[in-house]
């Protein structure tokens, strides 16, 4: 049902039937692309893309080193950095194409290679995210193979964007939101399923934010504002991380009482 709504509303180029380019907001942005063509932000849509992300870079460093200093283990660690690294980079890659696209809209080869990493990124970025929860939370023999079968997907997702990069936009939101909702599956059969609220409604913000993502040129900032309910669903992610996985005492330090 998600998918021929997206693709309806995305044709239109109005919201529920107002044009607000003929609104006084209407400065704010441009007309919408048309199928398969990249739209063109305004001046003020380029400068709020680019710091919606911008001012997340330094608090994702801190939270990953917070995760590294409260590890009690080497795989707590590790995963801690694997974790942290796809935040930071989700959120710097992200800023560095906007800040390209805005100020250096005319390198296109430079801006286009910085697009096709932002969209590589958050393949990544999503399995990262999945990473403590598979490496630090028991898991059945089945689901244990999630553990490298995200990563799978993610170079799956990769070599999507290098053979058909905004061919078939539908296509690779698809991949996106399956990579995003099939190993939640396995987090929520685990028998310790503190935290999966929490992360039912990390992944409720960044379905909410897709209405907006699927509708630039029709509602202004809008890619800007998908920017906010990514920061606000990786934000609610990261406290169940930090709260369940991190704070909890590990099954090795209660051995050890």
């Amino acid at each position: 049902m998600l998918f021929p709504f997206l693709r309806c509303f995305a044709g239109s180029g109005t919201m529920f039937g107002l044009d607000l380019h003929k609104s006084r907001v209407g400065r704010f942005m441009n007309r919408r692309a048309p199928a398969n063509c990249r739209y063109q932000p305004t001046c003020y849509e380029h400068a709020a893309n680019f710091y919606t992300h911008a001012l997340v870079i330094v608090p994702a460093f801190i939270g990953m080193t917070l995760l590294h200093r409260l590890s009690d283990t080497s795989w707590e660690r590790i995963t801690a950095w694997v974790y942290g690294l796809g935040l930071c980079a989700l959120f710097l890659v992200s800023t560095v194409f906007h800040i390209v696209t805005w100020k250096k809209s005319h390198m296109r080869s430079v801006e286009q290679c910085f697009h096709m990493c932002d969209r590589v990124v958050i393949y990544f970025f999503i399995a990262a995210s999945y990473s403590p929860w598979l490496n630090l939370r028991e898991l059945g023999p089945l689901a244990a193979h999630m553990r490298w079968f995200v990563w799978l997907m993610a170079a799956a997702g990769t070599i999507y964007v290098f053979n058909y990069h905004e061919k078939y936009k539908l296509v690779e939101l698809a991949f996106y939101l399956t990579m995003g909702f099939f190993p939640a599956s396995v987090i929520a059969s685990m028998s310790n399923t503190d935290g999966v609220q929490e992360l039912a409604c990390g992944g409720l913000i960044y379905c909410l934010g897709v209405f907006f993502f699927k509708s630039d040129g029709v509602i202004p900032f809008a890619h800007a504002i998908w920017h906010v309910f990514v920061a606000l669903a990786a934000a609610v992610h990261y406290y169940a991380i930090w709260k369940y996985l991190y704070m909890a005492p590990s099954a090795e330090s209660l051995l050890n009482l």
